[in-house]
């Protein structure tokens, strides 16, 4: 990607990351479309450009406003240059405390939810031969933590599909961003963020994860506007990686995470070879 005026679509927009996302795109000239399930959360963005931004309403959980959000899009600048799958939120529990209906709607929003937004947006990237895809992952998207499994899961989840994504695209000159940020002061960690009900049982793995969850608020070290601005260099880069960390907090859990997975795979590689047919006769 070059850095020529573009036209942003943004989920999740109306704050955090998205509405960082949606600034700086703005302060760079670019176009932008801001997605929220309310538009008078995006009126203030707005107003930052009327002539070079929109707010269509969008429950990323919705076919119907997903179609209808796209029509207006190309409608109004004719193309979408990149795509940011932002919308999502977290739970805090562990497996067996999170309800069934639970998992299968922090599913439906951060995956299905991104996966159906990209998907009606592919047609037109594909005819355009351009374009990018940032899906906003996590450092739970590396690996995860008692008391995160279902956020963990929907975030491993994307990431998984968005591997395969960059390489079904690659042919047509689209890229695929897999964001992974630690701690920033968004409000993942405010009122919507979902506490699952409390088992004792479980107090000495998921209470620790509980406080911190309840505690970091308002106190994380990352600055959205600042997460966004590293996103649209990584973007602007020949090399863009498949998976970008941000944070410090990430990019050292991510290191000691992949140190332990190798440490693993050495230990056990004589046990996990030592596993195809013999070519003895029996």
């Amino acid at each position: 990607m070059d850095t020529k005026e573009k036209v942003w679509f943004i989920t999740g927009a109306s704050s955090g990351f998205g509405r960082a996302y949606a600034e700086n795109a703005l302060e760079q000239g670019h176009n932008v479309v801001v997605a929220a399930r309310s538009t008078s959360k995006l009126e203030d963005i707005v107003k930052l450009a009327p002539e070079r931004a929109l707010a269509v309403t969008m429950d990323v959980n919705d076919p119907n406003q997903i179609e209808r959000a796209v029509s207006q899009t190309l409608k109004r600048f004719g193309r979408v240059d990149v795509l940011v799958n932002n919308a999502g939120y977290g739970i805090v529990g562990a497996i067996e405390e999170t309800p069934e209906s639970e998992l299968r709607a922090q599913m439906e929003t951060n995956f299905f939810g991104a996966i159906g937004v990209t998907r009606a947006l592919l047609p037109t990237f594909r005819a355009q031969r351009f374009g990018a895809i940032v899906n906003m992952s996590s450092l739970g998207g590396q690996l995860s933590v008692a008391g995160f499994g279902a956020y963990s899961a929907s975030k491993f989840a994307l990431e998984g599909a968005s591997e395969a994504l960059a390489l079904e695209l690659k042919p047509f000159g689209i890229k695929v961003l897999i964001v992974e940020p630690g701690a920033f002061r968004t409000d993942f960690a405010g009122p919507a963020l979902k506490h699952m009900p409390v088992i004792e049982a479980y107090a000495d793995s998921v209470g620790a994860t509980r406080a911190f969850a309840r505690g970091m608020n308002e106190t994380q070290e990352g600055d959205p506007r600042r997460a966004a601005r590293a996103v649209e260099i990584a973007l602007n880069d020949a090399s863009t990686p498949l998976r970008l960390q941000l944070g410090r907090d990430a990019i050292s859990s991510v290191r000691a995470h992949a140190e332990t997975l190798l440490a693993e795979l050495g230990k056990w590689e004589a046990i996990g070879t030592d596993t195809a047919y013999s070519s003895a006769k029996a």
